[in-house]
C-alpha cells in the first residue's frame, strides 16, 4: 500500500520524505527539485511490538511497513501538462492515499512559487488540478455510457446518473471524497474509475518550530477549509523533525522533544496516520524465531488475514487460534493464556481485530 506526498514546489515534501524514510531525497530551495518520485518503505511505530518482543524474546522482530512516495511538485496547469503535470498525475494515480503538505510558515529565505504564503490558495491550486484531471476521466466514461443509456440499457442508465452527479460535483470544485454514494453504486461505478480526488487525504501543515505543538493562524484557516471534507489534519514542523532525525541517540531526541512540549516525533504520528488513512490494521504472529506485525484491511476475515502471510494459508484455511493482545500481556505468555482458557478458536467468518495474536491452521 502506497501513500503519496504531494504539494506545490518548495513546501517541504522532500524534507518530510527524508524524515519518514531516512532516505536522502534531494531537497533544495528551488521548484521541481524532485522529478522522479522517490520511494521509501517506512516502519510503522507500534509499542505493542516492543511489548511482545519483551515477553517472547524472539530471534528477530519485524514491524509492519508502509510505502511512502515523494512526488514532484505540482503547478497551475498541471492537468493540461504544465510543469511536470502529466508525470505528477500519473504518479499520484498509482498511490492509495494522499499526504498533502501545505506551507504554513513565513520565511523570506524560502521562495514560494506564487510569491506569498497562503495555504488555502495552495490547497485550492492542487485541488483544482486534481479535479480537472478527474473531470477528464469522468467525461470520457460519461460520453460512452450516455450512448448506451439512450438505447434503454438499464445498467447504463444507472451508471449515467452516478457519473452525472460526479461530473456536476467536480465542476463545482468539490472532490469526489466529499460525495456520498450507496455501497452498490460506489463498488460498481465509482471505484473502477480510480479517481484521484476519491483517494483519502491527510493534510500536513508544515509550521515553524514554535508552532509545532499548538499550530498557528495558517493552521486554523486550513482546519476551517477542510471541515466539510472527509480528511485528517496533522501539524508538523518538518525542518525541526529533520533536526531531530540527525541526533545520534534516543536520549538526545527525547530531550529535544521535551523542550518542544512533544511526547514523540511528529514523523511517527504521521506514519501511523498514513497507516490508518489506508484503512489498515495490524495483527501479530509470535514465536521463538520471530515476532512479526502483519498488515490487513479493516474488516478482513481470518482466511483473508492468513492470505497476507501466504496464499496457501488462505486456500487451505482450517481455523485460527486467537489471543487478544491485552490477554497476552496480562498472562505473559502463550502457555499461560492457554491455561487460563483465554485462547479462542475462530473459523472462516471471524473478523480479525487490531492487535490479535494469531496462529493459523491450514491444509493444502
Amino acid at each position: 500500500m502506497k501513500a503519496g506526498i504531494v504539494g506545490l514546489p518548495n513546501v517541504g515534501k522532500s524534507t518530510l520524505f527524508n524524515c519518514l524514510s531516512n532516505a536522502k531525497a534531494q531537497s533544495a530551495n528551488f521548484p521541481f527539485c524532485t522529478i522522479e518520485p522517490n520511494i521509501g518503505v517506512v516502519n510503522v511505530p507500534d509499542p505493542r511490538l516492543e511489548k511482545l518482543d519483551e515477553l517472547v524474546k524472539p530471534e528477530k522482530v519485524i514491524p509492519a511497513t508502509v510505502e511512502i512516495v515523494d512526488i514532484a511538485g505540482l503547478v497551475k496547469g498541471a492537468s493540461k501538462g504544465e510543469g511536470l503535470g502529466n508525470q505528477f498525475l500519473a504518479n499520484i494515480r498509482e498511490t492509495d492515499a494522499i499526504i498533502h503538505v501545505l506551507r504554513c510558515f513565513d520565511n523570506d529565505n524560502v521562495v514560494h512559487v506564487d510569491g506569498s504564503v497562503d495555504p488555502i490558495r495552495d490547497k485550492e491550486t492542487i485541488d483544482i488540478e486534481l479535479q480537472l484531471k478527474d473531470l477528464e476521466s469522468v467525461e470520457k466514461r460519461h460520453d460512452k455510457v450516455q450512448r448506451a443509456a439512450r438505447t434503454g440499457d438499464k445498467e447504463a442508465i444507472k451508471e449515467e446518473l452516478v457519473l452525472r452527479q460526479i461530473k456536476e460535483s467536480l465542476e463545482q470544485g468539490r472532490s469526489v471524497r466529499s460525495m456520498s454514494f450507496n455501497s452498490e453504486d460506489y463498488k460498481a461505478y465509482v471505484n473502477p474509475l480510480q479517481l484521484i480526488t476519491d483517494k483519502p487525504v491527510l493534510y500536513v501543515c508544515n509550521v515553524e518550530e514554535s508552532a509545532a505543538k499548538d499550530g498557528n493562524a495558517y493552521v486554523e484557516k486550513v482546519k476551517q477549509a477542510i471541515a466539510s471534507e472527509e480528511a485528517e489534519l496533522l501539524v508538523l514542523a518538518v525542518n525541526t523533525e529533520a533536526d531531530i532525525n540527525e541526533l545520534e541517540t534516543y536520549e538526545e531526541r527525547q530531550m529535544f522533544l521535551e523542550d518542544l512540549g512533544l511526547d514523540e516525533p511528529g514523523a511517527a504520528k504521521l506514519i501511523r496516520s498514513a497507516y490508518e488513512l489506508l484503512n489498515l490494521q495490524t495483527y501479530f504472529t509470535a514465536g521463538p524465531k520471530e515476532v512479526r506485525a502483519w498488515t490487513f484491511h479493516i474488516g478482513a476475515t481470518a482466511p483473508e488475514a492468513a492470505g497476507v502471510i501466504h496464499t496457501d494459508f488462505e486456500k487451505g484455511f482450517i481455523r485460527a487460534e486467537v489471543i487478544s493482545f491485552e490477554d497476552y500481556v496480562h498472562y505473559g505468555s502463550e502457555a499461560k493464556v492457554k491455561e487460563a482458557g483465554k485462547m479462542r478458536i475462530e473459523g472462516k467468518e471471524y473478523i480479525v481485530k487490531d492487535g490479535d495474536v494469531m496462529h493459523f491452521r491450514f491444509n493444502v
